[in-house]
């Protein structure tokens, strides 16, 4: 008989194969995986059969981690670590209520988050994608015309920003360099680090009448769900551009066609919406006024490598008997 018995690995379900290997690796030494095959959401019937007895849960945003989840997982379930900042796809409640620790991944996606904010401002704003477009067309029909493809510059605008939190924040210095005017923003709080690009705390309503680009960065919660409607794009200017970088429910998209149709705002750039994905026949893609993308807002190698690896500590610090050791918790 065997002087020492070998430890059997911590189980842990992992929801997509497709995340970064940088993460994959991590865990792969050390626990057994229990994964989906395929590179697209987990069926919701295939989530709860292979979660059954896992030690951890590492999901993404698609997946849907509540109370019939953790049921179904069983109470050896000790972590569910999301590689995401948002935390709308979890029961936060029901996972407290069972002492489950909770990992994501804010800060690490900033700087990306933002730098893609600005380039849809941009694209947008100065009709980017539409002139690509009219060029295989065939409408390129001189070499220059005075207002052919005219769009709205930065310099001298008032830029509105709703919800100044790190990546409002981080958006609103990466505009403070394209000469803007003024910088409004609404928040619960003065933020004091905002006097840096002389920014200046205001109602939302001031800041749909005043500002020539709206940008919204607010985090999706009772108060913020559908705060877009057709009032809102009503105080907007008609030269306004709205762009939307936080979640798609925290517009009334009906009324947004409706404001673009009517020109009631500019224009819309849109890196969320409902549903993910849009549907090919969705009104939005009929709109010369809208630009969207396939929430891609993270989107860089170096920021998803990152999120995979702090995805995969914080659950190893768990597993380890040390949760004060996980990089991020909430």
């Amino acid at each position: 008989m065997s002087s020492s018995v070998k430890m059997s690995k911590p189980k842990i379900l992992i929801t997509r194969p497709d995340i970064p290997a940088a993460g994959l690796n991590i865990l792969r030494e050390r626990c057994q995986i229990v994964s989906w095959e395929k590179a697209e959401p987990m069926p919701r019937s295939e989530l709860l059969s292979r979660v059954q007895g896992v030690n951890a849960i590492y999901c993404v945003l698609t997946d849907k981690i509540d109370e019939e989840v953790l049921m179904a997982a069983g109470p050896q379930l000790q972590v569910v670590a999301s590689m995401a900042v948002g935390t709308n796809h979890l029961d936060l409640n029901a996972l407290k209520k069972r002492g489950i620790r909770i990992g994501y991944t804010p800060g690490v996606l900033t700087d990306a988050t933002a730098e893609l904010i600005v380039a849809l401002l941009l694209a947008t704003s100065r009709r980017l994608l539409e002139a690509n477009s009219a060029i295989y067309k065939g409408e390129w029909k001189s070499a220059w015309a005075p207002m052919w493809m005219c769009g709205h510059g930065l310099s001298g605008s008032t830029v509105g920003i709703v919800g100044l939190g790190r990546i409002g924040m981080r958006v609103a210095e990466c505009l403070s360099g394209f000469n803007v005017a003024k910088l409004l923003y609404t928040s619960r709080t003065v933020k004091p680090e905002a006097l840096k690009f002389c920014g200046e705390k205001v109602e939302l309503n001031e800041l749909l009448r005043d500002s020539d680009f709206v940008i919204v960065m607010t985090a999706l919660t009772t108060e913020t769900r559908l705060m877009f409607n057709a009032e809102a794009f009503k105080r907007m200017k008609n030269t306004a551009i709205f762009v939307n970088g936080s979640r798609g429910e925290v517009v009334d998209q009906a009324a947004l066609i409706d404001a673009l149709k009517s020109k009631t705002i500019a224009a819309a750039g849109l890196d969320v919406m409902t549903p993910e994905p849009i549907p090919l026949d969705s009104e939005l893609l009929k709109l010369n006024n809208c630009v969207v993308l396939p929430h891609i807002g993270s989107a860089t190698m170096e920021t998803r490598e990152e999120m995979s690896r702090i995805t995969a500590n914080n659950i190893l610090a768990v597993l380890n008997g040390t949760p004060e050791a996980m990089p991020a918790q909430l």
